[in-house]
């Protein structure tokens, strides 16, 4: 079974920035894609950015092209997503995801300031 703790979330102004990670332990996530989520407040949860399992292919939604960067770090089993220029229709818990395991953490709160 595979646990998943995010960190790095926190209050900002917009045009700031911060970077989440997510530390799994229990297995190694070396093969499996991964992915961040988040869930504004009284949302749905979305779809945010993924990464396949050597971290050279990446994908995000289109309203954080260009501004979220998601690496990952297979030997020490994190993956981050660097945001920048955070506004504030970002305010979200972000939760990191395995797809194939239906793995998540408990999530991280990030709130923009305007």
């Amino acid at each position: 079974q595979v646990q998943l703790v995010e960190s790095g979330g926190g209050l900002v102004q917009t045009g700031e920035s911060l970077m989440l990670s997510c530390a799994a332990s229990g297995r190694s996530l070396n093969n499996y894609a991964m992915a961040w989520f988040r869930q504004p407040p009284g949302k749905a949860r979305e779809f945010v950015a993924a990464v396949n399992w050597n971290g050279e292919s990446s994908h995000y939604a289109d309203s954080v092209k260009d501004r979220f960067s998601m690496s990952r770090n297979n030997a020490e089993n994190t993956v981050t997503l660097q945001m920048n220029n955070l506004k504030p229709r970002d305010t979200a818990v972000y939760y990191c995801n395995v797809p194939r395991l239906d793995a998540w953490g408990q999530g991280t709160q990030v709130t923009v300031s305007s």
